[in-house]
Order: structure tokens, then sequence, then C-alpha cells
């Protein structure tokens, strides 16, 4: 890079005020400094430019890294799968010769719990020393019997 330190400078700008002039110095001056910011603006971009590029290309290895093993545990599954199938056939061809008839399960029947107090005919009285509910309450009406009471 081009080193250029103040005693540099001061002579470009000795000789610019001699071949220039006073008069269209701060013209001149204006337009180089614009002109250098849209370099160092160019160089900005470019180097970002090649930044992106390597981190697409990051991104694109690490994105086949990810496609390999999710390739690789797809086949393992597969080939799992495979052998889980035959397995399976296996145990379940022998099931059905050894078991030809269905299994008989016993008649269902109903315990009769507290049959008496559930009965329409039983009075009130007795459903509520019990601890049986004689009316259905909806959600809203439980919850208004069940809120705190505001003190005025």
């Amino acid at each position: 890079m081009i080193d250029l330190g103040i005693e540099k400078l001061m002579v470009i700008g000795a000789v610019a005020l001699v071949v220039i002039g006073p008069e269209k110095l701060p013209r001149v001056a204006r337009t180089v400094g614009t002109l250098l910011g849209k370099a160092q603006r160019y160089v900005a971009d470019v180097k970002a430019e090649v930044n992106r590029s390597m981190e697409l290309e990051e991104l694109k290895k690490m994105k086949d890294t990810v496609e390999t093993a999710a390739r690789d545990v797809e086949s393992s599954i597969r080939s799992g799968a495979s052998e889980f199938e035959k397995e399976w056939a296996d145990v379940t061809s022998t099931a059905q010769t050894a078991l030809e008839a269905p299994p008989s399960y016993p008649e269902y029947k109903n315990p009769k719990k507290n049959w008496r107090i559930k009965q329409g005919a039983t009075p009130n009285w007795y459903k509520a020393r019990n601890g049986i509910r004689t009316k259905a309450l909806s959600g809203a009406a439980r919850v208004a019997r069940f809120r705190p009471q505001k003190f005025n």
C-alpha cells in the first residue's frame, strides 16, 4: 500500500496549490474526496461479496454433510425396517399356527355396587347422607358456587 505521511501530504498539497491554483483547489479537493469515498465503498463492497461467497461455500459444505448424514440414517432405518418386517413375518406365521382358535373371555357381569342408592325411588335425604349428587351442576354454576365472596 502507499505509505503517506504528514510530510508527503504537505508536499503534495504545496505542489497542487502551485499547479492548480488557489481558486480551483477547493473544488478539486472536493472531487478527489468524493472519488476516494467511492473507491473505498467499492472496495468494501468487494470485500463483503468475497465474504458472502466464502460463507456460501461453507454453507454448501455443511448442507452436503447434513444430506449425507440424513441419507445414512435413512438407509440404516430402511435396513432395520426390512429386518423387522422379516422377523415380524416369522413371528406372525408361527403365532397363526399356534393359535387357531380365538381366546375366550369371561362374560361381563355388572358389579351392581350401591345399586339401591342409585335408583330413582331413593329419597334425596338418603342420597345426601351417602354423598351422592342429586343435581348436575354446569361448570359455570360450580365456579359461581365456590367463588370467594367479596366483602363490602
